[in-house]
């Protein structure tokens, strides 16, 4: 096919996604003077990619099959705005070759590689014939047609536990089981393929010999429709958590210059193989000496920010470049590696509940100022809702150093000043990870956070002297900015009153804590604050936008606070810490609901019902199967019982805190 017919320049380009990815494109788009179209749910009608775009088109209900995954309705919006092209992002449709089939009869120009590239590199197991024919190391596995249960077993059992199995479709860590035995392989491919299914369409699966302790990864490339390919460096992607990325870095740290050249002239002969066209990454997995292929994925990456802040290439605009039927503007010996960036993924997620998603409107978002080298890729905001229908991710916190241990501290600051509430995020989870005494030196392996993740998702300590009197002052400030254009306050902190000084009592607890009491003394003489024993002069006074600072005995410290009713967020130097101050008045009763009750954490869809009514059940047995934000979630007895009832059946739909089943204690 003539490629001109592909690939020229465009005016106006719909944006085919949502959240971060869609307005990291605007970005980009708009700067280089182009007219921007976005698409929306109806749960995403007031989202901050809609605000940013010129023009926004709504696709339809919130469920991603009837918007963001409907191809008739995603080229309708194009004509309907008067796009010329389209750009997919990441995920959705940015890897299915019915899209870009789709694009290119419809008219329109397609930000990525064309239909049969997708189709060729987006199989997994396509794409390992077609490496293995050009020389390229693969892992043992099964890649075949045959999917029946007979056929995946024999080639799990020929290739020797334990295995991979992952959707021949899918990526992002969905639809893809450790099996380590025989007897754990049928469930895991139902489950599996279930999860594929309902991601990608499509519920085809390989079998791979699990390599042990492995690192992950991965080399962009780029090539352009003049036959030019070339290969961006490396990415290393071995911190993850159910396969799914969690930290990505560039250079990897575990590569020298000779196996770096290797690994990259290997992505090159990859992509070369289909004489591939537009961005995409080379996925490799590594036992620490060989590197062997595991994948193509034929899109941008949502890691991309390390690859530009270590070349100075804005991969987005070479996109756009390529797709306006241009030459890359760069030849292979001219891109320079310079310095070290790392990045971190934001999500709406609670790493002290298994990582359950957290949906609800964002009350307060506060992020460090984008400067020397730290950059911040949102797709969220202050006051926008996180609703269960998508990816939990909200945010990407990325930092360029010249050397690896200065771009981790500068990593780890950029997390510390974020404070994002409203919904739960695991932004105190990435802090743990990224100063973990071995992340620090590179020992790691794709297991590393699973071996982790007690010390890694521990609760904050108890709160000490210093949060315990930010609390108060945090309140008296709230409350003298309340009263500043009245009477003057009863708890006014400072002058004289003729009755002396008087005291105010406040009471906090942190969870199910015991109470911790702070005295306020004012009215003649300096204001001081008591915790038990000790007594402290304090000084209040403004630290900028995002806090104040507050002076003990004459240490200066800064804190940011958050209160929201009887509830304080505080950060401090000793961490976060979440308060609840206690109703001097009464009437502080809220109803907790028991662990004993199985509960939809979330909204989602029952999918698998795991047990029966009336099964004797071990502590901690599967009962059923949530899926939430496109990753599927077990539910499991509290304690060991007998499930007494079900009251919910696969394919419903139920909303948070609903009960789905009932569970009675065994004897004592």
């Amino acid at each position: 096919m003539d490629r001109t017919k592909l690939y020229r320049r465009f005016r106006t380009l719909l944006i085919a996604n949502r959240g971060e990815i869609a307005t990291r494109v605007i970005r980009t788009a708009r700067a280089m003077g182009l007219r921007t179209v976005a698409v929306y749910s109806e749960a995403d009608r007031d989202a901050m990619h809609v605000a940013m775009a010129d023009e926004a088109v709504l696709l339809g209900p919130a469920q991603a099959r009837d918007s963001y995954l409907n191809i008739g309705r995603v080229i309708e919006a194009a004509r309907q705005s008067g796009a010329e092209a389209v750009h997919p992002g990441y995920g959705f449709l940015s890897e299915s070759a019915d899209f870009a089939q789709a694009c290119l009869d419809a008219g329109l120009v397609f930000v990525g590689p064309t239909a049969a590239m997708i189709r060729t590199m987006g199989s997994k197991s396509g794409s390992k014939m077609l490496m293995e024919e050009a020389g390229v190391p693969l892992v043992p596995g099964y890649h075949g047609e045959a999917q029946d249960e007979a056929t995946l077993a024999k080639a799990a059992d020929k290739i020797g536990f334990p295995v991979l199995v992952k959707a021949s479709a899918g990526g992002g860590g969905r639809g893809m089981r450790v099996v380590s035995s025989a007897g754990e392989l049928a469930g895991a491919i139902v489950s599996a393929k279930r999860e594929a299914k309902a991601a990608f369409g499509d519920d085809r699966m390989l079998i791979e010999k699990f390599v042990q302790n492995p690192r992950h990864i991965e080399v962009q490339i780029i090539g352009d429709s003049h036959g030019n390919l070339l290969s961006l460096f490396e990415r290393e992607c071995t911190l993850q958590r159910r396969h799914q990325k969690v930290i990505e870095e560039a250079p990897s740290p575990t590569l020298d210059a000779g196996r770096r050249e290797r690994v990259c002239a290997a992505a090159r002969k990859a992509a070369g193989a289909v004489n591939y066209v537009g961005a995409g990454t080379i996925e490799f997995v590594s036992d620490g000496k060989d590197v062997f292929f595991i994948e193509m994925n034929t899109r941008l990456q949502v890691e991309h920010p390390v690859t530009e802040l270590i070349t100075g290439i804005d991969l987005v605009e070479w996109q756009l470049r390529v797709a306006f039927g241009e030459k890359l503007p760069l030849e292979q010996d001219q891109i320079k590696l310079n310095g070290h960036a790392i990045e971190a993924r934001v999500y709406a997620e609670n790493p002290q509940k298994n990582f359950m998603p957290s949906v609800g409107r964002i009350k307060t978002w506060r992020t460090p100022e984008a400067t020397n080298g730290l950059r911040i890729d949102a797709g969220y905001r202050s006051g926008d809702a996180v609703s269960p229908y998508y990816d939990a991710m909200l945010a990407k916190v990325i930092a360029w150093a010249p050397t690896r241990p200065a771009a981790i501290e500068r990593l780890n600051r950029g997390l510390e000043e974020t404070d994002i509430r409203g919904i739960v995020t695991n932004i105190a989870f990435l802090s743990a990870l990224v100063t973990h005494p071995d992340v620090r030196t590179n020992a790691i392996d794709t297991g590393f956070i699973e071996r982790e993740l007690k010390n890694l998702t521990a609760a904050s300590g108890p709160p000490g002297d210093l949060e315990l009197c930010a609390a108060v002052a945090a309140i008296v400030d709230q409350e003298a900015e309340a009263a500043r254009n009245q009477a003057p306050s009863p708890w006014q902190t400072s002058g004289w009153m003729p009755v002396g000084r008087r005291q105010r009592v406040f009471a906090f607890r942190q969870g199910q804590g015991a109470e911790q009491r702070v005295t306020l003394r004012y009215g003649r003489g300096p204001s001081t604050l008591s915790t038990g024993a000790r007594e402290f002069v304090f000084i209040m006074s403004p630290g900028g936008d995002c806090g104040f600072d507050l002076t003990l005995d004459g240490l200066r410290s800064h804190i940011v606070a958050v209160i929201e009713g009887h509830e304080l967020y505080l950060r401090t130097r000793n961490g976060r810490f979440d308060l609840h101050w206690v109703d001097p008045f009464g009437g502080d009763t809220e109803e907790q609901v028991g662990e004993d009750k199985i509960v939809a954490p979330l909204p989602g869809t029952v999918v698998a019902l795991l047990a029966e009514e009336g099964a004797t059940l071990e502590k901690g047995a599967a009962i059923l199967t949530l899926e939430v934000m496109k990753m599927e979630q077990t539910l499991r007895a509290p304690y060991a019982g007998v499930l007494r009832k079900i009251k919910c059946k696969v394919g419903d739909i139920v909303g948070e805190g609903v009960e789905l089943a009932e569970v009675e204690p065994a004897a004592a």
